[in-house]
């Protein structure tokens, strides 16, 4: 599940803020009141998405922007007047005063695109060096030689292994290489 950070100037308005959020299901990660406190929060995490105000005690909502790790989100809550022409294309907004129906639907928005992009990472094959690739190589050859297989067998022979003892293919086929060739 996505995280929320809320950063707020006033810590009354960034309890009541998570309140909210929690309250309708989202998770919510920290509260912080100045941005290196959410900066610091960030370390920790993979993607967030980080609700601010235009300004706190130590930075503006730009400097925070361009201090957050990648994967990380903005959602900028301020005045219209301070929105009109001022926000950069990749940080979401909404003009105070708010609506709470505007605040989660936005946020649900935004943990959903997050959560489409996250899933999109992990369905990418993982790209393996050379010499991942003439490990697995070896070991199937070594399965074909003293076992009879095809090199599709011995393919799905290392495959196999490799998820029932959730490793990955690359430490399954040095573990057939070690263990065979002994």
């Amino acid at each position: 599940m996505t995280g929320i950070i809320v950063a707020l100037p006033k810590v009354e308005e960034a309890k009541s803020i998570r309140n909210l959020l929690v309250r309708n299901g989202y998770t919510v990660v920290g509260v912080c009141t100045t941005g290196a406190q959410t900066i610091a929060i960030t370390d920790g995490l993979n993607d967030a998405v980080v609700l601010c105000g235009y300004k706190l005690p130590d930075m503006l909502y730009d400097e925070l922007h361009d201090c957050l790790p990648p994967g990380f989100e903005m959602l900028l809550m301020a005045s219209q007047h301070l929105l009109t022409g001022r926000v950069q294309e990749d940080i979401v907004s909404l003009a105070m005063p708010l609506k709470v129906h505007d605040l989660l639907s936005t946020v649900d928005m935004m943990v959903q695109t997050m959560e489409r992009r996250r899933k999109k990472r992990k369905a990418k094959p993982k790209v393996r060096n050379s010499e991942e690739e003439d490990l697995i190589i070896q070991a199937k050859r070594l399965l074909m030689e003293r076992n009879n297989m095809t090199e599709e067998e011995a393919h799905r022979y290392i495959q196999k292994c490799s998820m029932d003892s959730s490793t990955n293919m690359v430490e399954t086929a040095q573990m057939v290489l070690s263990l065979m060739q002994v």
